[in-house]
C-alpha cells in the first residue's frame, strides 16, 4: 500500500541528489548535511532510536559548524507567467489527487491520501516545468539545493518540531505549565486565564515554530481545565481562537522557517529576518484582538 513510504522515498531522493551535487561542487559541509537528511528519510525506521539520535546530533553539528556555504545565484530564470501556472498546478492537482486517492483504499492509504497526492502533484509539476520551460537537466535540483543552502539550519525545523511536540506531550509539559499558570492567575479570573492562554499559545509557537505543536501544551495547561471546565467555555471557539493566537506567534519567529525564512531566501532579501520585522505590526494587534475576542466569547 502506498503511503508515507512514497513521501520518504521522494524526499530522500531529492536530498541525495543535493548531496551529490554538493560533492561535485566541493561544498563538503553542505553535501554532508544533505546526505544526513537523505539517510533520515531512507533509513530512519531501520537504524533505531540510538541511530536516529546520533544522526540528529550530526545534523545539528554540521548545521552549526559555520562551514555550510550559502546558495549560489540562479543560472536559469523563466518567465513569471508559466511559473505561476506551474505553481498553481500543485494545489490543484493535490486537491484532485486527494479526492481520487481516498476512493482507492486498496492501493493508497486513506490516512495519507493528501500527502501522497501532494508528492504526485509536485512530481507532475516538475515534469511539466521541463516540458514547457525546457531548462537545463539539473536546473530544478540545483535551484532546490540553492534554496536549502539559503535556509541553512532552518531546514531541520519540520522534523525537529514534530519530535519536540511529541516529546512535550509525553513528558506532561502541559500539566506542569498549567500548575505554574494556576499559581499566577488570581482565583476565578476569566480574563487572567484568557490572557495566559492567548499569550501562552503565541509564546510556545514562537519557541516551537508551529501552533499545532503548541496547542496540546496550552490546551492541557489552560484551555481544557480552566476555560472549558471551570469557566464553561465552548470548546470550539476556545480551540479555534487559541490557534489564531498561536498563528500570531508564527509571524514572529524564525522557527517557522517555511513562513519566514524561505520567503526571505526566495526574494533574496538582504535582511534574513526582514519578513519577521515586517510582520510585527500585524502580529501584535492581532494577538490582542484574539485575546479580547476569546474573553468576550467566554464571559
Amino acid at each position: 500500500m502506498i503511503g508515507l513510504n512514497l513521501v520518504y522515498l521522494v524526499a530522500g531522493a531529492f536530498f541525495a541528489a543535493c548531496a551529490l551535487l554538493g560533492l561535485i561542487d566541493r561544498r563538503w559541509a553542505n553535501a554532508l548535511f544533505h546526505a544526513l537528511l537523505a539517510t533520515s528519510f531512507f533509513a530512519g525506521d531501520r537504524i533505531g532510536d540510538i541511530g536516529n539520535g546520533v544522526l540528529v546530533l550530526a545534523l545539528i553539528a554540521t548545521a552549526t559548524s559555520g562551514r555550510m556555504r550559502r546558495g549560489e545565484p540562479v543560472e536559469h530564470r523563466a518567465p513569471h507567467g508559466p511559473l505561476l501556472v506551474l505553481a498553481l498546478a500543485i494545489p490543484a492537482l493535490t486537491l484532485v489527487g486527494t479526492l481520487l486517492f481516498k476512493q482507492m483504499p486498496t492501493w493508497i492509504d486513506p490516512r495519507q491520501a493528501t500527502m501522497v497526492a501532494l508528492v504526485c502533484a509536485v512530481l507532475a509539476a516538475f515534469a511539466l516545468c521541463h516540458i514547457i520551460l525546457r531548462p537545463p537537466p539539473l536546473a530544478g535540483v540545483r535551484a532546490g539545493r540553492r534554496l536549502l543552502d539559503e535556509i541553512g539550519w532552518a531546514a531541520l525545523m519540520p522534523q525537529l518540531l514534530a519530535s519536540l511536540g511529541a516529546v512535550f506531550a509525553v513528558a506532561g509539559v502541559g500539566n506542569v505549565v498549567g500548575g505554574l499558570i494556576g499559581l499566577a492567575i488570581p482565583g476565578g479570573s476569566v480574563f487572567g486565564a484568557v490572557v495566559a492562554y492567548g499569550l501562552g499559545m503565541a509564546l510556545f509557537t514562537i519557541i516551537m515554530g508551529n501552533a499545532f505543536a503548541a496547542f496540546p501544551v496550552m490546551a492541557a495547561a489552560v484551555g481544557i481545565p480552566l476555560l472549558v471546565h471551570r469557566f464553561g467555555g465552548d470548546p470550539a471557539p476556545v480551540a479555534a481562537i487559541g490557534m489564531l493566537a498561536g498563528f500570531c506567534g508564527t509571524l514572529l519567529t524564525p522557527m517557522a522557517a517555511n513562513f519566514n525564512i524561505v520567503p526571505a531566501a526566495l526574494l533574496d532579501l538582504r535582511d534574513r529576518y526582514g519578513v519577521i520585522r515586517a510582520q510585527v505590526a500585524t502580529a501584535l494587534p492581532l494577538l490582542l484582538f484574539n485575546i479580547l475576542l476569546l474573553w468576550w466569547v467566554i464571559r
